[in-house]
């Protein structure tokens, strides 16, 4: 039993280390969202532009830009307030891949705008991008 426990922390270690388990949940978002004709190629056009842009230094790859986040952050604000609720920002940043259930986010009370929005969601998907 404890070598079972033991490969199994170790394989935990090595897939929080490396963020594969945020990486693989961001790939089935961007599926979902884009809901591409052929998808495994889509996930390989993906990982080669992630591929490229960490050999050559260029920008990483993101795959909603301002315009599609602040799509997304309207249809959470449905009654046009000019910010969402925490819970509906955690969820959606977990909808996302961009967020684990288990992880502890800080609560301001203030609500979530726009801008603060996008700028998380940025902010997220370059940490996950630039851990590969």
């Amino acid at each position: 039993m404890e070598a079972n426990s033991s490969r199994e922390l170790e394989a935990r270690n090595y897939l929080e280390k490396h963020r594969i388990m945020e990486l693989l949940t961001y790939l089935a978002s961007a599926l979902l969202f884009f809901r591409p004709e052929k998808p495994r190629e889509y996930l390989i056009s993906i990982l080669e532009r992630l591929r490229i842009a960490k050999v050559s230094g260029v920008a990483f790859p993101f795959f909603m830009d301002n315009s599609n986040i602040a799509a997304m952050f309207q249809m959470l604000d449905s009654s046009n307030k000019g910010s969402i609720s925490f819970i509906q920002y955690k969820e959606a940043l977990k909808t996302l891949g961009l967020c684990t259930a288990d992880e502890v986010l800080k609560d301001d009370g203030l609500g979530i705008t726009c801008e603060k929005f996008m700028r998380e969601v940025n902010k997220r998907t370059q940490e996950i991008w630039s851990a590969f």
